[in-house]
């Protein structure tokens, strides 16, 4: 039997006229793994604070089991300015003690990408002081994973870590044998490493078996059995569900969850988004071109972060851009942006961007844009107009739009200089989308937002038409929003993934690895028999690159409807035979179009 670690019994905690907490009792055992969600401001830190005695109760009380080692991540570290990084990780073990500990190399390379911290100006022998928020983060979080703990408590775990960081550590939480309590809003990291989920909602955490795909399943079931009056709530809550059966199959290892149920459940649902509906409308919008790029060159100051790139954002694309920090993601957002606010006429260092003469494009930076802090939410958002069309007969007043993003008429007229860090993230959002776009650049678009607003802005993207590149460390927002995945992997190029994030960290693992192995490069082959490659041929391949990748999207269709044709026909029994015919036939030309572009792509 489970031994308890943590009794919280009966807890109420309340902020000035509001309860966040009302009589709450939990607990956690040996062996658990919690997720922590709900909306921002409902209680989520509050509550692990408690758990973890950072913060007292006003009633109730929080029992820890004698000896506890607990260990917490909480959103501001309490590093020693003036200390080394490897005072505080490492403390005073000799060098050739931590070498030799299995656990500490696999911590220091999962967080900062090998033993010498490459990025620290002096590796483990850095001053914290100067560094940047992002970095003393890593700092806490491999200082706490490092040492030996009952229960681990994680405060936004994933933020400031890319996607090779969180995918190591969602494998690192799981082979630990503590107990953990987390609160996050990555969604697939709660599928990786969570079997138990708690939504914290209005003073009430109600608790869930399994990952955050089985907590969809389940609290659809429980809104729907309750009879709720939110059905907004309930079909987004729903559509989500549709999505992540429809998806890879089992998102979680060991899904939980009735899969009848399930199905029954989404029976009526159609898929989130009707690509070849808004590819029409999308070029309509915007005609034949959005962005072209002719062998292009991206600088930051005097480095090089890509060179020689051509390629192109057609109408309705919708892109998800991943690579390692400082591989130029941001870097060739703003240089398209550049280019189309100047309408052509700002170039990068080298090559030409071609930028449609529709293209009206709304760029969402990391940085949040500074708003009087006098005005209130709904002025700010009528600042720019009074209505919105979101495409497909979609029309919303700025008010409207305001409640879809948990703004409630309340909170409209609440002044900015009142409202969160997350809330201003919704806000600008908010600003941009009330522009009418037909582009959106969105750069780490799901930092200090919620799992509802989320869901939420998901769904207004779904049906949103037209051209749209999403950079995010968040794999749950960039599968569900984006169709391709491109990447750079550090080395000058942008390659298409026909296999996605999953291909991604493949390419990322095998290039670590031939780093470590530290073979040296064969010499360069000279004379007569040199194989050359004319600057013709390279253009050929990367012509031919993007007829592939044009093909993979129409074969991507094409299953899309044979799919949908499967399900309608589920009981004629030989035209569901000829369409899984169909589909298989469809299945091998893809895989003969991806390994030619995988061919194409080693080459170019």
């Amino acid at each position: 039997m489970a031994v308890n670690l943590v009794n919280v019994e009966n807890v109420s905690k309340v902020y000035g006229t509001r309860a966040l907490l009302d009589g709450v009792s939990l607990g956690v055992s040996e062996g658990d793994r919690i997720g922590v969600v709900g909306r921002n401001g409902d209680g989520k830190t509050t509550l692990i604070r408690m758990l973890a005695r950072l913060e007292e109760a006003d009633t109730g009380r929080v029992t820890h089991s004698g000896g506890l080692r607990i260990g917490v991540l909480t959103q501001h570290d309490s590093l020693d300015p003036a200390a080394t990084v490897r005072h505080e990780v490492i403390g005073d073990m000799a060098d050739h003690e931590w070498a030799g500990d299995a656990k500490v190399r696999d911590v220091l390379t999962g967080l900062f990408g090998g033993l010498d911290l490459p990025g620290f100006p002096k590796g483990l022998d850095t001053v914290i002081g100067p560094l940047s928020g992002g970095e003393r983060r890593r700092i806490a979080l491999a200082k706490l994973l490092i040492e030996e703990q009952d229960l681990i408590v994680l405060d936004e775990p994933t933020n400031h870590l890319d996607v090779e960081g969180i995918a190591w550590l969602a494998g690192h939480l799981r082979e630990r044998r503590s107990a953990l309590v987390c609160v996050t809003h990555d969604r697939w990291f709660l599928d990786q490493v969570c079997t138990r989920m708690w939504d914290v909602q209005r003073g009430t955490v109600y608790e869930y078996e399994g990952g955050y795909s089985d907590y969809v399943f389940a609290r659809a079931e429980r809104e729907r059995i309750a009879a709720t009056e939110e059905t907004k709530r309930q079909n987004l809550v729903r559509k989500e569900l549709a999505w992540l059966r429809r998806g890879a199959p089992a998102r979680t290892s060991k899904p939980r969850f009735r899969v009848e149920a399930a199905n029954e459940l989404i029976r009526d649902v159609p898929p989130p988004r009707d690509s070849s509906e808004l590819m029409k409308f999308a070029s309509t919008r915007l005609g034949k071109t959005v962005f072209d790029l002719e062998d292009v060159t991206v600088q930051a100051g005097p480095k090089v972060l890509l060179e020689h790139v051509t390629w192109q954002l057609g109408p309705g694309d919708r892109i998800g851009l991943v690579g390692v920090n400082g591989a130029g993601k941001t870097s060739l957002l703003r240089a398209l942006a550049e280019a189309a606010r100047t309408e052509g006429e700002a170039q990068p260092a080298a090559g030409r961007i071609r930028v449609g003469k529709t293209v009206r494009l709304a760029y969402l930076s990391q940085e949040v844009a500074e708003l009087d802090p006098a005005w209130r939410v709904l002025q700010a958002v009528q600042q720019v107009r009074e209505r919105v069309d979101l495409g497909k007969g979609r029309e919303m007043t700025a008010g409207q739009l305001c409640e879809t993003f948990g703004f409630n008429k309340e909170k409209q007229w609440t002044p900015v200089g009142d409202l969160s860090g997350g809330e201003r993230r919704r806000l600008q959002l908010l600003r941009l989308l009330m522009d009418e776009p037909n582009v959106l650049f969105l750069d780490e678009p799901t930092n200090d937002l919620d799992i509802e607003t989320l869901t939420q802005l998901e769904d207004l993207l779904d049906g949103w038409p037209g051209s749209m590149i999403v950079i995010s460390h968040d794999r749950f927002f960039v599968e569900r929003t984006t169709d391709r995945v491109f990447a750079l992997l550090g080395d000058g190029t942008l390659r298409m993934l026909p296999r996605g994030i999953d291909e991604y960290l493949e390419r990322r693992r095998r290039m670590e690895e031939a780093a470590a192995a530290q073979a040296p490069a064969p010499a360069p082959r000279t004379g007569p028999d040199a194989p050359e490659r004319s600057a013709a041929d390279l253009r050929a391949a990367k012509k031919e690159l993007q007829r592939i990748e044009r093909q993979l999207d129409k074969v991507s269709e094409k299953e899309a409807k044979l799919h949908t044709a499967i399900a309608e026909h589920a009981t004629d029994f030989a035209k569901v035979a000829e369409l899984d015919a169909e589909l298989r036939e469809l299945a091998g030309q893809r895989e003969e179009l991806e390994l030619r572009w995988l061919e194409l792509a080693e080459d170019a």
